[in-house]
């Protein structure tokens, strides 16, 4: 593949030009299988390049640890050199949480059976707006206080640090519910027909539920926020199962 402005040959394909100073991707869509990831570059609409990346899994578990992280570290590099706006993910949990944990870039994962074509439906879409606002400043509301403690204003900075969340409204609590030993658990619900979600936190008997407003501008849009917040709990090992 040519970088599209200056005609340099790049020595992968979707790779960030540097002769011209040219991004040549915007967007890198992953599928993680435990030992292959396949990378399918995109520019708008368009499929511009796809490579693939392997690896052997260990069997010994300390072995297979160190191999995760740099079969992932790998998929991060490969990543890094398209310097893509947005990267998308799918497939295989162990290996996308740590490469997702070694990147810097807008980071989604796409539940679907072909995440690429998932991926050109929504870019002729409108985009999510971006919230600049710093984490601490999206919470508001009457309600102040929230269940949990320590592990409950965790989830809270979990969702409020996501780019597509906009406000963070606490409800009231209910303490009427059955108890439960496994400590605070979150989860975001399903979105309403404006796009926002709703944040449950538990804690023994406690129940909380919180408004989350996002830019998200209908149900479908909403969902995928929600996805994607979830997933974040998952990763915080706050996922209420």
């Amino acid at each position: 593949m040519d970088c599209r402005r200056c005609g340099t040959p790049l020595e992968r394909p979707g790779d960030y030009c540097l002769v011209c100073n040219t991004a040549n991707c915007d967007a890198v869509v992953v599928v993680f299988e435990r030992d292959r990831a396949e990378l399918t570059m995109l520019d708008d609409e368009e499929i511009v390049g796809r490579t693939a990346l392997t690896t052997m899994p260990e069997d010994d578990p300390e072995a297979a640890v160190v191999e995760l992280r740099n079969f992932a570290g790998r998929v991060a590099d490969d990543i890094r050199r398209k310097r893509p706006e947005t990267v998308f993910a799918s497939g295989d949990r162990d290996v996308l949480r740590e490469a997702r944990a070694q990147l810097h870039h807008e980071f989604y994962r796409i539940a679907a059976d072909d995440p690429v074509e998932r991926v050109l439906e929504r870019r002729g879409e409108r985009s999510l707006e971006v919230v600049e606002t710093a984490p601490k400043e999206k919470l508001g509301g009457s309600h102040s206080t929230l269940i949990g403690g320590r592990k409950g204003r965790r989830a809270i900075g979990v969702v409020a640090d996501h780019p597509h969340v906009k406000k963070i409204v606490p409800g009231p609590i209910d303490a009427g519910g059955t108890g439960s030993r496994t400590g605070l658990r979150a989860k975001v619900t399903r979105a309403d027909d404006n796009g926002n979600v709703r944040l449950l936190l538990r804690d023994g008997s406690s129940v909380q539920e919180n408004r989350i407003v996002t830019t998200a501008m209908d149900r479908e849009t909403g969902e995928f926020v929600r996805g994607d917040l979830n997933e974040a709990l998952v990763e915080a090992e706050l996922q209420e199962t």
